[in-house]
């Protein structure tokens, strides 16, 4: 979708009918002039799973280095990307009480994921009228439908 220099704004969201339960993502890229919605879902999956999923699914698409602007509504995953993630990796994916990491499978493919560019992490808060952020709570419930039907 992008080229080298491009700059790109990243809108994601996850969903979960149940948690753990149907779960659906969905991500809204923008880039220039362009736009691309993509989504899909998870049987017996959690709202923190789909909202890492989002973002990974996303990245991925992006073949080149890309300067991403990456707007979610979840502060496990914001958070977790930009400040827990470098004592996770330092103590071997383990916590700071030394448990396992929840979901590190995910961690460690969106850690892959974003090497590639940089990513500006932002936090906007769900469900309070952020146009981007609405669409792709609207992409991740149709993930939910997709796997429901």
């Amino acid at each position: 979708m992008a080229n080298a220099t491009d700059q790109v704004e990243i809108y994601a969201d996850g969903a979960c009918k149940g948690n753990p339960g149907t779960g659906g993502w969905g991500a809204l890229l923008v880039a220039g002039g362009a736009k691309k919605e993509i989504y899909g879902g998870e049987l017996n999956t959690t709202n923190n799973r789909m909202e890492l999923k989002a973002v990974i699914e996303a990245l991925t698409l992006l073949k080149r280095p890309c300067e991403v602007v990456l707007y979610t509504d979840s502060q496990y995953v914001q958070k977790g990307i930009s400040e827990w993630i470098h004592g996770w990796k330092a103590r071997g994916w383990k916590t700071a009480a030394k448990a396992p990491v929840k979901n590190v499978d995910l961690w460690q493919a969106l850690d892959e994921a974003q090497a590639l560019h940089k990513v500006e992490w932002r936090w906007v808060r769900g469900h309070n009228g952020h146009p981007g952020n609405e669409r792709a709570d609207q992409l991740a419930n149709l993930g939910v439908e997709t796997v429901r039907a």
